[in-house]
């Protein structure tokens, strides 16, 4: 049994009303406490991430498409009730307010609970496993209102796996899971852990992204490696890459992960790539300079131990930039092959890296796959009407 997904050619239910019987488009809020840095292109905050990316697309093209959109964010000084973009703000506590131990009741849930209602939205949408997911599909059973929950990375499906610290909030979040009305997976694989382990179904929606306009492959550019410094994104094993390949410049490109221990770790990153002389490190650029480095690689390069779907494969597609990755998200073309190069260690990343940086017709090859493979799968428009469908059914539902 596979995921459910609805092919993109069916008409939406916007699509199939008449004039005479419009359907009304639904306000739908997005629950996405960390998403505002991205969403005003705010570098200053320190915060992008592939699931803030995500939001801020969908978000921004609902509300060009004429729905009414909110957004419920951590206060990080915008104004309560600004609008951006189409899109009203809702503002929560502040990253760090209240008493340790006690700010997880107040001021955390109650100013949450507090805004889910000021909002009062027909659809919820929440993205990343976390305690706001149990919050919501409290919150929405409560009131009648609809729930999406949106998995971020394969271990949200793998009950104790979750990249959650709290016991207690694994457990909030594993209760959310089971009672949000739908749950979106990326891929068949995570699909099948959400049946396996949760007995739910999902709805197969893969991530999406546009490149600015002119955005392409440079030929002559450097290898490109984009990522939080976090364990499970292996920068150890992007140095070590780097390394086999003195030959190649890289570019690193990656802010710390939240908490001391982030700290710590993008340090000793930090100085390990100071001592070896083919790599850049940049550490944390915002969103609009790191979309400037991927246009001036010729090859990126994944070394992370799991993933949901990396946002950044989808950057590097768009612009026609050959892929290698050491995740496997399941993207099997019509002819058997990956829409990219998976590989399964540092050896043999290097080899396949150094391929695609010396070899023009295997760059040419592997370009025009990854090129064709986002165009018919990944674009906003063809994402945007699969969730316009789900967003329409569950408002039609209450």
């Amino acid at each position: 049994m596979q995921a459910t997904s609805r092919p993109v050619s069916t008409p939406t239910p916007l699509e199939r009303s008449t004039e005479a019987a419009p359907v009304r488009r639904p306000h739908v809020c997005f629950l996405a406490p960390t998403t505002w840095p991205t969403f005003a292109g705010d570098g200053k905050l320190g915060l992008v991430g592939g699931a803030e990316l995500q939001q801020t697309l969908l978000a921004k093209n609902l509300a060009a498409r004429g729905y009414r959109v909110s957004m419920i964010s951590i206060d990080y000084g915008q104004q309560d009730g600004t609008e951006a973009h189409g899109v009203r703000i809702c503002n929560m506590h502040k990253p760090n307010e209240g008493i340790p131990v006690v700010r997880f009741v107040y001021p955390r849930l109650t100013s949450l609970w507090q805004a889910l209602k000021r909002v009062d939205a027909d659809v919820y949408y929440q993205r990343t496993a976390a305690v706001y997911t149990g919050y919501l599909a409290a919150f929405s059973k409560f009131y009648g209102k609809r729930s999406i929950y949106a998995g971020a990375s394969d271990v949200d499906f793998i009950p104790k796996r979750q990249d959650i610290t709290h016991r207690r909030d694994k457990l909030l979040f594993e209760y959310g899971l089971r009672r949000v009305d739908r749950v979106i997976v990326q891929h068949e694989h995570q699909a099948r852990l959400l049946r396996e382990n949760y007995g739910r179904e999902g709805i197969l929606i893969p991530n999406c992204y546009d490149a600015p306009a002119g955005a392409r492959a440079d030929r002559q550019g450097y290898v490109l490696w984009v990522a939080t410094l976090r364990d499970s994104k292996r920068p150890e094993m992007a140095l070590e890459v780097a390394r086999r390949l003195p030959q190649y410049r890289f570019v690193m490109v990656g802010g710390p992960d939240v908490g001391k221990r982030g700290e710590e770790k993008a340090r000793a990153i930090r100085d390990a790539a100071a001592k070896v002389p083919n790599v850049d490190f940049r550490g944390y650029v915002p969103l609009e300079e790191t979309e400037r480095l991927f246009n001036g690689a010729r090859v990126f390069l994944n070394t992370s131990a799991y993933e949901g779907f990396p946002n950044t494969f989808l950057q590097a597609w768009a612009r026609g930039m050959p892929t290698v990755g050491t995740v496997d998200v399941g993207l099997r073309r019509p002819d058997g092959l990956l829409a990219y190069d998976y590989v399964g260690d540092a050896e043999d990343a290097a080899s396949r890296v150094h391929r695609l940086m010396s070899d023009d017709v295997a760059w040419q090859h592997a370009a025009q796959r990854v090129a064709t493979h986002h165009r018919e799968t990944h674009s906003v428009g063809a994402v945007l009407d699969q969730y316009e469908r789900e967003i329409l059914d569950l408002a039609a539902r209450r």
